[in-house]
């Protein structure tokens, strides 16, 4: 039997108001597990800005600065700066933003942070839509999926546009270190979460976030159909650490079908556009091996 090396310390109490399922809340247990007590974190109008809980309750055992929607970069540029100018050098900055508050309203001031260096780690916690205010569509909401503002009717009117490679965006920065997580696979998380901290400048963490009314899931799920994000191919595991790119977790090569199947978002896809989906998934996962292979 593997040794087991996650940090049994928590950092989060039981009792967030995030709904049953929420893979959110274990995103930011594992995050918490590896980077520590000396972490602030800034959080946006998002699902955790509520999940806390409600004043004088916390759930949380390190300090927050909320901050505006579109501000997440900016506040967590502004705390590294106080900190600097106060000499305290052990505190990990955090900011901690859904998906919506990244690729889409936050993305301005997230590229500020990274074009400047700002010695923080960004986490994107992603449920692939505006979950926190009605299941809206996002930049990140995958091709084929219905939202509520997607809805799917006599028109077929789904989302139409492909997921924003958000990854490829932050690369594009030059920053030391992205890396894409899963909750399904807790041990990778939280090494990677190690590895931000230890790495200087902005770091970049993309974690896939199963939510359970916005997917039209079982709660019960959740792990299983992170899991399953993995196995298929759909949410490969891997690292761009100073530029090279590392896998770090292979998925099973299942069909993508497996895990479509989960969740009521996409039961309205025909066989064909499964087909399509498939055929994308294997390209990219084809382009990551190839870069790996030339990389390595």
């Amino acid at each position: 039997m593997s040794r087991v090396t996650i940090p049994e310390v928590e950092h989060a109490y039981p009792g967030s108001t995030g709904c049953p399922g929420c893979g959110a809340n274990l995103v930011m247990r594992y995050l918490l597990k590896g980077l520590g007590e000396r972490t602030i974190l800034t959080i946006p109008a998002c699902c955790w800005a509520v999940m806390p809980g409600y004043w004088p309750s916390h759930c949380l055992k390190v300090p927050m600065v909320y901050c505006a929607f579109e501000a997440t970069g900016a506040s967590l540029s502004g705390i590294r700066a106080a900190l600097d100018m106060k000499g305290v050098e052990d505190v990990t900055v955090v900011g901690f933003a859904g998906d919506g508050g990244t690729v889409d309203i936050g993305l301005q001031a997230l590229s500020g942070a990274a074009e400047r260096g700002t010695d923080a780690i960004y986490v994107m916690y992603d449920n692939e839509a505006y979950m926190n205010t009605g299941i809206q569509r996002s930049g990140a909401t995958p091709w084929g999926a219905w939202t509520t503002t997607t809805p799917v009717g006599s028109s077929r009117d789904y989302k139409r546009e492909p997921k924003k490679d958000i990854m490829s965006i932050m690369e594009a920065h030059g920053i030391p270190y992205a890396a894409t997580v899963s909750v399904a696979h807790p041990e990778d998380f939280v090494k990677k979460a190690k590895k931000a901290k230890d790495a200087r400048g902005l770091k970049f963490i993309h974690a896939l976030s199963p939510c359970p009314p916005g997917w039209k899931m079982n709660p019960m799920k959740t792990i299983e159909i992170a899991r399953l994000a993995v196995d298929t191919n759909v949410f490969p595991l891997y690292e761009v650490e100073n530029g090279r790119l590392r896998i770090t977790k292979k998925g099973k090569g299942l069909p993508i079908e497996d895990y479509l199947s989960t969740q009521g978002r996409f039961r309205h896809l025909t066989e064909e556009e499964v087909k399509r989906m498939q055929e994308s998934v294997d390209s990219s996962l084809k382009a990551l091996e190839e870069r790996e292979a030339r990389e390595g």
